[in-house]
């Protein structure tokens, strides 16, 4: 990760790909100043979906936890391994993309 600024915000990747004429991926990645809301001085938001907004898959942290949403709602079952990890799983989940 980079320094953050003294705003406490820095932009690591902010990309939007439409992998087919139907789907979207958006990798949203922050540097930010580590807190209790984000220990790890990381805020991200993986989206894998429909063009119509639907979600297929979506990984975040930004009500300040570990979330992953699936098309039939929050993934109750989810515990977060790293950030590293999750970013891995996420590219592996979407099929026909890869990583970006």
């Amino acid at each position: 990760m980079s320094t953050v600024p003294a705003d406490g915000v820095d932009v690591v990747e902010d990309e939007t790909y439409y992998p087919t004429d139907r789907t979207v991926v958006r990798v949203r990645v922050l540097s930010v100043t580590e807190s209790e809301k984000f220990p790890d001085g990381v805020k991200y938001l993986l989206h894998y979906g429909t063009r119509d907004g639907e979600t297929v898959v979506r990984y975040d942290n930004s009500h300040g936890h570990h979330e992953r949403h699936t098309g039939a709602g929050l993934d109750e079952d989810y515990e977060f391994p790293g950030y590293e990890a999750v970013l891995d799983r996420f590219f592996r989940e979407i099929p026909d993309v890869g990583r970006v």
